[in-house]
């Protein structure tokens, strides 16, 4: 190899991309599980490399140059093909099987139910699930696609709508039968009230003030009654009688389906901003077990929708 075909460290170009795409040392020694000062050091060695500055010092903030623009895109497409080619030389072992991310939640009252009809349908495929609220790596995991609550921006990721979401009071059928009634909101003062606390960052979810003041209740107090930091957990508590719970409907659909709960109120649903997403790197092409999969789960969902269960 001629002397200017030559290539520098591995370790000195991927700490470059990530200082560079992050405009930060600090951050780059973060994602890449190394020290401020190893970053600088690669930095260094790649600067004596190329024989030019890479980067502009400011202060405590780093600029790219003229060269390092250059560079950047470039080198951040070759991580995505390295990466794209370590998956593709893993798949042909598990070309049956489908590495699927997914809320817990979601995974364990919505998905979960529904996989043995894909299994039905697809008998070779080996689904495995991974119940994660974690945003997911796809450089550095063997998942294939990930499922996420929200607005569907993720950086770097194609996504695909699966379906929207709406929130609304569910409770025990049993609760309908006791010595409280439970016809309209205002019947909500004389019962707990059970609180969604997952951490999806759903600002356009409402909570029980919000949904009280929406529909001029003022005799209730909102805030009052437990929280729950996983929508599954505030879905069983409803069942068990422990209360009412502001749910979201795609957590309790199983259960309403299955007479588990019911929703006491003809008008009780609102809207979400957020919706579910199926979400993948746009460096990588699914493939045919993960493109079925896609198409199997936006028909699971659009019946969700269709018949409200």
């Amino acid at each position: 190899m001629a002397q200017e075909d030559r290539l520098p460290a591995l370790n000195a170009l991927r700490a470059f991309e990530s200082a560079a795409r992050l405009l930060s040392f600090t951050r780059a020694a973060e994602e890449l599980n190394v020290t401020p000062g190893a970053i600088s050091q690669q930095i260094r060695q790649l600067e004596e490399f190329a024989g030019a500055p890479l980067f502009r010092r400011t202060g405590r903030s780093v600029l790219l140059t003229d060269a390092g623009q250059a560079a950047l895109p470039l080198l951040t497409s070759a991580f995505e093909m390295m990466s794209e080619a370590v998956h593709h030389m893993r798949a042909p072992a598990r070309r049956d099987r489908l590495m699927i991310s997914s809320a817990p939640s979601f995974a364990a009252k919505w998905l979960a139910p529904r996989l043995e009809r894909f299994q039905e349908q697809n008998p070779e495929a080996e689904v495995w699930i991974s119940a994660d609220v974690a945003i997911t790596d796809f450089n550095s995991s063997d998942i294939d696609l990930a499922l996420r609550y929200g607005k569907g921006l993720y950086e770097g990721l194609r996504s695909e709508k699966i379906m929207s979401e709406s929130i609304l009071p569910v409770c025990s059928p049993e609760l309908l039968k006791g010595p409280k009634p439970l016809l309209t909101p205002a019947d909500l003062a004389g019962h707990v009230l059970l609180h969604d606390e997952s951490p999806e960052n759903d600002a356009s979810r409402p909570d029980w003030t919000s949904w009280l003041k929406a529909r001029g209740v003022t005799t209730v107090d909102g805030s009052r009654g437990p929280r729950f930091t996983q929508s599954s957990l505030v879905v069983e508590a409803a069942a068990a009688g422990r209360g009412i719970a502001l749910a979201k409907f795609a957590i309790a659909s199983g259960d309403l389906e299955r007479g588990r709960l019911v929703a006491p109120f003809a008008d009780g649903a609102s809207d979400s901003d957020f919706a579910y997403w199926i979400v993948y790197p746009k460096w990588r092409t699914p493939s045919k077990l993960a493109r079925t999969f896609m198409a199997w789960l936006k028909t699971e969902a659009q019946a969700t929708e269709v018949t409200g269960v």
